[in-house]
């Protein structure tokens, strides 16, 4: 059980104001105890806190490329490896920038979820996703199997 500070119950309460109410609406998986507040509590503190380094990092990132970008026509002696190198370094900045949006992408959708009332349901089957597996990754929108499926047709 992790401990969750005044401030962080603060913003929860703010930012689901229902969340004592709609936690009740969460659905768990056969065998599982319902969802209780203090679980909701723990996943909703989680994920704003993900929010919030996901947006100080992108921050940060968004600069250091732009940096990188605004520089890279700066050096009129590189040779053919310098260029490569820089180029291998914008290209791995990108791909982090992009990640690191997708999964502030997917922390805002989960957050949204909890808002709504809808976390815990699988997006594709409107069946429970299973406390255990959001435990684990908070932002599944599918439960186990669904992804198994997804997974498959896309192989």
């Amino acid at each position: 059980m992790t401990k969750i500070s005044t401030a962080t119950r603060a913003a929860i309460k703010q930012e689901f104001p229902n969340l004592t109410r709609d936690v009740k609406k969460f659905p768990v998986r056969d065998g599982e105890e319902p969802w209780t507040v203090r679980e909701a509590e723990e996943l909703a503190a989680l994920l704003l806190e993900d929010k919030e380094r996901l947006e100080r990092e992108l921050l940060a990132a968004d600069k250091e490329l732009s940096d990188l970008l605004r520089n890279s026509g700066d050096g009129a002696g590189d040779d053919q490896a310098d260029y490569g190198s820089s180029a291998l370094e914008r290209e791995q900045e990108l791909t982090l920038v992009n990640n690191m949006r997708d999964l502030l992408d997917q922390t805002n959708h989960a957050l949204d979820r909890i808002r709504k009332g809808t976390y815990a349901t699988c997006e594709l089957t409107d069946r429970p996703i299973g406390k255990a597996r959001l435990q684990a990754f908070p932002r599944a929108t599918l439960s186990v199997e669904a992804k198994a499926r997804e997974e498959r047709r896309g192989a």
